[in-house]
């Protein structure tokens, strides 16, 4: 069978060769034939990553039939929730997917406990995180602090780039002299110019 690999590696300073020929073995060793590899230098911890994503494309216009990869923490490191959504989707398009390292098949009788197990843990970690979220936000509350994102600039500084606007300099000459983004200095700008027009229509 004509099949389809996917490596990853988090370091520029790695390799694939190591995945690449553990995969190729068990590729031959099962008949099978790897005639496209995806292959990419990036962390795990997003899902969002260039091959992956082309890889999933192709899945979901049905033109992968089996996927190889060393283990499955090569696919998404992000937890087990996102390893899980992948796996279904390849699933979900027929694509059968076959890890070298892992010590199970996800094409043999054990898949689907594999994926019960998998699909719990994904739930108990959404759980998880929702419970750690809701915590601490009564925790910052309970403290008189608000929740949420804060204020990165204190009066004097929304001030400061007032003027200097008010001076000619542009966005970037401002944020590259009080050393801030150019989103936050845009922002700031923002802001003053509606607390204008706000005191203009009063």
């Amino acid at each position: 069978m004509d099949s389809v690999a996917y490596l990853r590696v988090s370091s520029k300073a790695q390799d694939f060769a190591m995945q690449r020929a553990a995969i190729e073995r068990a590729a031959a060793a099962r008949g099978d034939t790897i005639v496209t590899w995806y292959a990419e230098k990036r962390s795990g911890k997003a899902l969002a990553r260039p091959e992956l994503d082309r890889l999933r494309a192709e899945a979901r216009a049905g033109k992968l039939a089996k996927l190889y990869v060393f283990r499955l923490d090569r696919l998404t490191r992000s937890g087990i929730r996102d390893t899980f959504e992948v796996v279904e989707e390849l699933r979900a398009h027929g694509v059968q997917l076959a890890t070298v390292a892992d010590g199970f098949d996800l094409s043999g009788p054990a898949a689907e406990v594999v994926l019960a197990v998998m699909a719990w843990s994904a739930k108990m970690e959404r759980v998880a995180i929702n419970e750690r979220i809701a915590a601490a936000r009564e925790r910052v509350e309970a403290s008189g602090g608000a929740w949420g994102r804060p204020r990165r600039l204190s009066e004097a500084d929304v001030a400061q780039v007032a003027a200097l606007r008010s001076a000619g300099r542009s966005v970037r000459a401002i944020a590259v002299a009080l050393k801030l983004p150019r989103s936050t200095v845009a922002d700031a700008l923002k802001s003053v110019s509606e607390k204008h027009a706000a005191r203009r229509a009063a």
